[in-house]
């Protein structure tokens, strides 16, 4: 007997090719350009979903037979687990394979934005160099690293610091027990005794806007903004102008409010460098997830221990 499995989100190709030849598979748009989702409800056993998903307690609440709701990527912000998880409904996600690249990600985005590597390259290609030297930039190793959120990702990109020689310190809800790191009570407080502020927290109501104007301002005219977190966990208008206005020296971001859409103003910026939402996004990784993912659903519906589930 299949299973039905309705995909509310697009997965990588070959996940996506998988979830095919393994379930009766759905994607979401397509039942319902047809016209057949209403019928398709009562058969729904999962949901396929991405870190980027939004699946209400509204949504949830349609599937009377819904038992795993599995999302390809560590956070899931957007969906409703709380919901989920008073319907009976696990919901899964793909913590840990990612950690690296997202870490190596936020170090490439450190270095990039402190020596606008960027801006220099646009510098050789231009055919600038050839009238004058590049202006100098701003050293990492040694620096000062706040970290607002110190997890799987937060302590990894810690580690990589330390090779760098960095002081480093953090922010959390509480202190961590065994952390030999400064900690500070709140994002502002930590922003003021740094020069590059990382959040690598998790998504949400309660993390929105917490790097606020209060905290840019804080961080000050010689420090660092990068995100590898949640763009919703930036007040993005606050940092727009904290970088036109010389509030900060610079941002580094991998996530905005709005994916894919980037407000024009931040793209106008030669202090910021940005990129598209990509931290993970390695062939070696995305297969990792991949495989986390469906093992996530294949474990479920075999009776077997489910390697990733999202606590209740």
């Amino acid at each position: 007997m299949s299973i039905d499995v309705l995909s509310v989100a697009p997965l990588p190709p070959k996940l996506d090719r998988q979830m095919e030849e393994a379930y009766s598979y759905h994607r979401y748009e397509d039942v319902v350009a047809r016209g057949e989702f209403e019928a398709l409800i009562p058969r729904i056993r999962a949901i396929a979903a991405n870190g980027e998903s939004t699946v209400t307690a509204e949504f949830i609440a349609k599937f009377p037979n819904l038992e795993i709701l599995s999302v390809f990527g560590v956070g899931y912000d957007g969906v409703d687990a709380a919901a989920a998880h008073e319907q009976g409904v696990i919901v899964t996600h793909t913590p840990g394979v990612l950690t690296d690249d997202v870490s190596d990600h936020a170090i490439g985005l450190m270095l990039s934005v402190a020596r606008r590597t960027p801006v220099a390259d646009r510098f050789v290609r231009e055919g600038k160099w050839v009238d004058g030297g590049f202006p100098f930039t701003k050293k990492v190793s040694g620096s000062r690293l706040g970290i607002v959120g110190l997890g799987r990702i937060g302590t990894a990109i810690a580690k990589r610091a330390e090779a760098f020689s960095m002081e480093i310190a953090y922010t959390d809800r509480a202190p961590i027990n065994g952390i030999s790191y400064a900690f500070h009570e709140t994002p502002a407080a930590l922003a003021a005794n740094v020069d590059f502020l990382v959040a690598t927290t998790y998504g949400g109501p309660s993390t929105r806007g917490l790097i606020s104007a209060e905290v840019l301002a804080a961080l000050g005219p010689e420090g660092y903004l990068i995100n590898v977190a949640r763009g919703t966990v930036v007040d993005e208008a606050a940092l727009i102008a904290a970088l036109q206005n010389g509030t900060i020296a610079g941002a580094g971001l991998d996530v905005f409010e709005e994916e894919p859409h980037v407000p024009d103003a931040l793209k106008a910026l030669d202090n910021a460098v940005l990129t598209p939402h990509m931290a993970s996004a390695t062939h070696e990784t995305r297969k990792a997830m991949s495989d986390l993912f469906a093992e996530n659903l294949a474990a479920h519906f075999s009776g077997r221990p489910i390697p990733a589930k999202v606590p209740q």
